[in-house]
């Protein structure tokens, strides 16, 4: 069985007024941590959104798990943590718990009662995420970081072998984003989920993901964080279209 969970060949994508994505060829593998960057509407946002089958290329081939993007249903297989995740209405009246049970709404509809099972399957997912302590506080009396952790266990909770996050270190402070990068690579290492990591934060990003995207309408790079890290800067201004420096942080 092959263990290309993404693939995306020649795939170009035009807003009515704009091209945002021109002939990307993309590959993610299993066990993969793919830290995907580059600059704002560069088209990261909406390669996500092609993968999600929110928006469907002008062009080109995107297979997901082996079929065909537009034959593919098994959608629980794909987590999703939004850019605006931390947007949250922090005043909700809403429990750690009910927060991730909301994960399993695709599964359960609106309304349903929670079996043992299921019960144990939000339990586990907040243990995957180091909030185990936290399971009755209301979501609105967590820390950013906190808050963060508890949106990726909503989106563990359908137990998905592909997790896409976009963004989601924002309004996050530099502790808490040290530490939300070691809990990703702990997911991605220990319980083998691939990850896909749309992220501003190079520097951090280098020094956890095994592969790195440069995207910026089209894919300029794909390879490993050590051939990225010895990019010129040049090249990187290049790729993102004005002067940059990468920055990278010791741990």
């Amino acid at each position: 069985m092959s263990n290309t969970i993404v693939k995306m060949d020649n795939v170009s994508f035009h807003y009515s007024n704009r091209q945002a994505l021109s002939n990307v060829n993309f590959r993610i593998e299993r066990g993969d941590f793919v830290g995907l960057v580059g600059p704002n509407g560069g088209g990261k946002t909406t390669l996500i959104k092609l993968l999600l089958g929110l928006e469907k290329a002008t062009s080109g081939h995107i297979y997901l798990f082996n079929q065909p993007i537009h034959k593919f249903k098994q959608k629980n297989k794909i987590g999703y943590v939004s850019q605006k995740a931390n947007t949250f209405n922090s005043g909700f009246p809403a429990t750690v718990e009910e927060v991730v049970a909301m994960g399993l709404t695709a599964k359960l509809g609106y309304f349903r009662y929670l079996n043992k099972a299921l019960k144990k399957r939000i339990r586990t997912a907040i243990e995957q995420v180091g909030m185990s302590g936290y399971l009755h506080e209301n979501i609105g009396d967590l820390s950013g970081g906190q808050q963060q952790r508890i949106f990726i266990a909503r989106a563990l909770v359908s137990q998905p072998e592909l997790l896409i996050l976009d963004e989601p270190t924002v309004g996050v402070d530099a502790e808490n984003v040290e530490k939300f990068f070691d809990l990703l690579h702990e997911l991605n290492t220990q319980q083998n989920i691939t990850l896909l990591l749309v992220t501003h934060d190079i520097g951090t990003m280098t020094h956890h993901a095994s592969k790195v995207a440069c995207l910026n309408r089209t894919l300029h790079f794909h390879g490993n964080p050590n051939s990225f890290q010895s990019l010129t800067k040049e090249q990187l201004s290049d790729f993102y279209g004005h002067p940059l420096n990468l920055v990278t942080h010791e741990h």
